[in-house]
């Protein structure tokens, strides 16, 4: 019996070998210049982390990406002989040294970001949108069983790419849990199902994303970056099932959608909530959004106040 055990553990051993040797050669992760780039893969994460984070420590790019801070800090001086990294000092902690790319810096991300997703739109773009789905959905698996945080009885999640009939979906369960809990009528709805159609007319994937938070399959919650100027992006339709709440789903969709928009160059972000909406006016606040406007108006049939949050994405 041990010995079958064993037979079947090299076994399973053998074939996440073999998975991680095919994928690392399927995305060019053994060259030297990563998606012939100048950059090797480590120093294209390290692009990638100082473009996705607002001004960070050495320390917290060195633990996002697992990597020992001597071989990091060979990198940053690299970077910094490139005119690729900005070294400022912290206004709160003298000590703390702030992190972010220069011009030069951010260009260089932008073009390892764009030809990372040419490959990969290319890779998926050769198969039947059934079978991208397919891939979308066990990379989500593998990410939540192997790096996913330990069971504590509740259910886990992940976040993916609109399905067909999800878009429906988003619409319809706006219009349903908003008039339930806020008595907003059918002109929401309508303004809701407006949002939608715009969205998924002018989809341009550099520079909106779209999130779907998934339990099991089934669509629990969603949020949107979309363009709203060249340097400005907005956040939309940002919901929770009321069966998914104290789940973190909200602060994730929202986190994921602010480095987006950030990775995607975009220098602020912008969104239009409610008073009333004190959950998501929360997470808004938390993410760093601040209100610079506000106006009363009834047009779903009852009083309420709308609000405009902003926020900036790079320093100067």
């Amino acid at each position: 019996m041990r010995a079958q055990a064993s037979t079947d553990i090299d076994g399973r051993i053998a074939a996440v070998r073999r998975f991680s040797r095919f994928y690392s050669r399927r995305l060019g992760m053994l060259q030297d210049d990563f998606l012939q780039t100048e950059f090797s893969l480590a120093e294209a994460r390290v692009l990638y982390e100082l473009a996705l984070r607002d001004k960070p420590i050495a320390t917290e790019v060195a633990d996002a990406l697992g990597i020992d801070r001597g071989y990091l800090s060979r990198i940053l001086r690299g970077f910094s002989e490139r005119g690729l990294v900005r070294k400022t000092s912290s206004r709160t902690d003298g000590r703390q040294t702030l992190l972010s790319l220069t011009a030069r810096g951010r260009a260089a991300f932008t073009a390892i970001n764009q030809r990372s997703q040419d490959d990969v739109g290319a890779m998926l773009g050769g198969m039947p949108a059934g079978d991208q789905e397919r891939v979308v959905a066990a990379m989500g698996a593998i990410e939540q069983l192997i790096g996913g945080e330990p069971d504590d009885g509740k259910p886990s999640y992940v976040l993916r790419p609109p399905r067909t009939g999800d878009m429906g979906w988003v619409v319809a369960r706006h219009a349903v849990i908003y008039g339930q809990e806020y008595g907003w009528g059918a002109k929401f709805e309508g303004l809701c199902a407006e949002i939608v159609a715009q969205m998924v007319a002018r989809y341009d994937p550099a520079r909106d994303r779209h999130l779907i938070a998934d339990i099991d399959g089934e669509p629990v919650g969603s949020a949107f970056v979309v363009k709203d100027s060249d340097e400005v992006a907005r956040l939309r339709l940002l919901l929770v099932e009321p069966k998914a709440r104290g789940l973190g789903i909200g602060k994730r969709l929202v986190d994921e959608c602010v480095a987006f928009a950030r990775a995607a160059g975009y220098r602020r972000m912008t969104l239009w909530t409610h008073s009333v909406l004190l959950a998501a006016r929360e997470i808004y606040s938390k993410a760093g959004f601040a209100k610079i406007a506000e106006e009363r108006h009834a047009e779903w049939g009852v009083a309420v106040v709308g609000e405009t949050w902003e926020r900036t994405l790079k320093g100067s």
